[in-house]
């Protein structure tokens, strides 16, 4: 696995141009960071997830890491593994009888179920080194948010850091962007990681 890094979330953020999330993905031990578009309902499975909200009934990710764990398996890890055509690859890795099993998912199912199953979220190498962004000098001494925080409103800003400060690694990769192809808020089942 020397070709994967791992990584942790660092935020949900969510778009001003389009109100889409994107959730950040930071390196451990390292400052890159690799930013994914989600839907509206994964950002909100994760953050409930990682807040860890109590809700009434099983939400679908609760499902199916319910379902797992009543199959007698475990989730072992999680994965970004490919980045092709805009598009991002995930696996969710389990073990059952001693046999691992690489189950297919977008990657914000995938995360939402890492944070759940409390598992390692692993990134191929190529794809961070094509992907990931690295802040620019200067901003690296400045402290993150914590992991799994929301962006903090303009009002809520730690002291000597602004939010055009904080957000400024991501401003080429934003501009860079083509929203006219991204899925519309309301076709949840077209939603892809992108």
């Amino acid at each position: 696995m020397s070709d994967m890094l791992e990584v942790i979330i660092d935020s949900i953020r969510v778009s001003l141009m389009s109100q889409q999330r994107i959730v950040i993905l930071r390196e451990k031990n390292a400052e890159r960071y690799l930013p994914i578009w989600i839907g509206v309902y994964e950002a909100e499975s994760i953050t409930i997830a990682l807040q860890e909200v109590e809700v009434a009934r099983p939400l679908t990710h609760d499902l199916l890491t319910n379902v797992i764990q009543l199959l007698d398996a475990r989730v072992l890890r999680v994965e970004v593994v490919a980045l092709r055509d805009d598009t991002f690859f995930g696996n969710i890795v389990v073990e059952k009888d001693g046999n691992l099993l690489s189950i297919d998912a977008r990657p914000s199912d995938a995360l939402a179920i890492a944070v759940r199953a409390h598992v390692p979220i692993l990134v191929a190498r190529a794809v961070m080194d094509s992907a990931g962004i690295i802040p620019e000098e200067g901003l690296q001494d400045q402290p993150a948010d914590e992991p799994g925080s929301l962006e903090k409103p303009v009002d809520a800003e730690p002291a000597g850091e602004s939010s055009e400060d904080r957000l400024s690694v991501f401003q080429d990769f934003l501009e860079g962007l083509d929203l006219d192809d991204s899925p519309a808020d309301d076709e949840p089942n077209e939603d892809k990681d992108h």
